[in-house]
């Protein structure tokens, strides 16, 4: 990785020996140099050679991205719900790794839903007006030449790549661009009522901290939480992409298992995320690739132990789309491609209460409707099997069997994987079911290796079984049914990928 010349790194200077500034940006700050870079500084003459003989870049036949329509729907849904009140939504800032590294930036879902875009430090801001509100983008504007900035800042354009112009911006999003630099200046003089979409920007708060209540701001999050419940055509079709490329990357891995055998887990971890950047954005979420008894741990996201032939491996994971949709699935899969008896019985246990989940998923059921019925199975299952005593009434009033179901059967799916995490509780998991919901259900049965109560062949067995379903005008849809959840089909699957 090369040395950069950043803001934030200094070199040497008379005021201070660990500081070189090299030149004034806009907002008067200096472009200053890494402390400990090899070079002492910026001769006039190179800093006027990079001032110039460059060509003009800009693009002049952009068209509005796909989703445009439906984020100035979104737009206007908010507006309407907020009337006379100033909001202010962005999209966070970069957050260091390590150093002067950077975790790669994943725009908050708030603001990328409202606007399209995913550009660190973007603030969408809707000013009240008699009509409504008026839409602003605030984004960096290109690269300044003139300062230098362009190839001394970390974040410059010759370090990080070109971004767009305020005038590209504007066409791409729908929505006229200004210059972020000048945001928090603007909104420390604001009047009237403002709302704030909180823990993305510091800076951005700090400007609003007399004007914004918690209470107020907590509404606004919600309120867009809630907004996501019900998916729109181009969101649907978003998830089905997202669903069809993890699809394929659970086909890679059960073609790789071999090597994972003669591995690891990561050989897994690594395989599947292939996949995801290959085809999409990024993996949705940390991928799960727990062989033998790690399945038994909810979120095992380590990823370094052992794949053993005649062992199961239980592998949770999506892909995530250009536009942050993401799919979230699981099959438990024998890894030498057979299921022995043990294993089969419990799994088809998980699979008889994931069939009873998904019928339960209707248009005007309950939301907790498709978690009950699941967890009945499974309580019949532990009473039946002798592991927990019975009636099964008595079992799931008491929640008996959570000792070895442990979680709830699903979440709403969406731009997180537990979308819509900050809705009302009347309207999430009290509400009713609607179409255009997306959602998983995944009940799983898990036998820690050290439970004593249980016998002793079904330790260390874990079982979870996830699909992505759509709720639609007359039932469902299984978004992931292009992956075998019979434990028959599982086996064929598997042999005619191997060869």
């Amino acid at each position: 990785m090369s040395e950069q010349l950043t803001p934030d790194n200094p070199g040497v200077s008379p005021e201070n020996p660990d500081v070189s500034e090299v030149a004034d940006d806009e907002a008067g700050e200096p472009v200053k140099q890494r402390k400990n870079g090899l070079y002492p500084g910026v001769s006039d003459e190179l800093a006027e050679s990079m001032r110039s003989g460059w060509a003009d870049t800009e693009l002049h036949d952009l068209r509005p991205i796909a989703q445009a329509e439906q984020t100035a729907a979104r737009r206007a849904a908010l507006s309407a719900r907020f009337p006379g009140e100033r909001l202010v939504i962005p999209a966070g800032n970069l957050k260091t790794r390590s150093n002067d590294t950077e975790y790669p930036f994943r725009s908050s879902v708030e603001y990328a839903y409202l606007t399209g875009n995913q550009t660190e430090d973007g603030v969408l801001v809707l000013e009240p007006t008699s009509a409504g509100h008026t839409a602003t983008i605030y984004l960096l504007p290109r690269s300044n030449r003139e300062n230098g900035e362009f190839w001394l800042d970390g974040q410059g354009e010759l370090w990080v790549g070109r971004r767009n112009s305020l005038t590209e911006a504007g066409r791409l999003y729908g929505i006229p661009a200004s210059d972020v630099r000048e945001l928090p200046d603007l909104l420390r003089e604001a009047t009237g009522p403002v709302r704030v979409v909180r823990g993305y920007d510091a800076g951005i708060e700090a400007a609003l901290t007399d004007k914004v209540t918690r209470e107020r701001d907590e509404e606004l999050r919600g309120f867009l939480s809630e907004a996501r419940l019900v998916k729109d055509a181009f969101e649907i079709g978003e998830l089905q992409k997202a669903v069809d490329s993890t699809v394929r990357g659970f086909e890679d891995v059960v073609k790789v298992l071999d090597k994972a055998e003669a591995t690891s887990e990561r050989y897994i971890e690594g395989t599947f995320f292939l996949r995801a950047r290959v085809e999409g954005n990024d993996i949705g979420y940390g991928s799960i690739c727990a062989a033998g008894a790690h399945a038994c741990t909810l979120h095992w996201v380590r990823n370094d132990g052992p794949v053993r032939s005649g062992e199961l491996l239980l592998l949770d994971a999506g892909v995530e789309t250009h536009t942050l949709y993401t799919a979230d699935v699981t099959r438990t899969l024998p890894i030498n491609g057979r299921f022995n008896a043990i294993q089969k019985k419990i799994y088809d246990a998980v699979y008889e209460s994931q069939e009873a989940g998904i019928a339960a998923v209707q248009p005007g059921a309950k939301y907790r409707d498709f978690h009950d019925a699941s967890q009945r199975v499974l309580a019949e299952k532990l009473v039946a099997w002798g592991i927990v005593e019975g009636p099964v009434e008595r079992v799931l009033e008491l929640g008996l069997q959570r000792r070895w179901t442990l979680h709830g059967t699903g979440h709403m799916l969406g731009m997180d994987v537990h979308d819509c995490a900050v809705a009302r509780t009347e309207t999430y998991v009290d509400g009713t079911l609607e179409p255009g919901m997306c959602l998983t259900v995944e009940p799983g049965l898990y036998f820690q290796a050290d439970d004593l109560t249980v016998p002793e062949e079904y330790r260390g067995i874990g079982v979870r079984i996830e699909d992505d379903i759509l709720v639609t005008e007359d039932g469902n849809r299984n978004l992931s049914d292009g992956l075998p959840r019979r434990s028959d089909a599982i086996e064929l699957w598997m042999a005619k990928l191997k060869g």
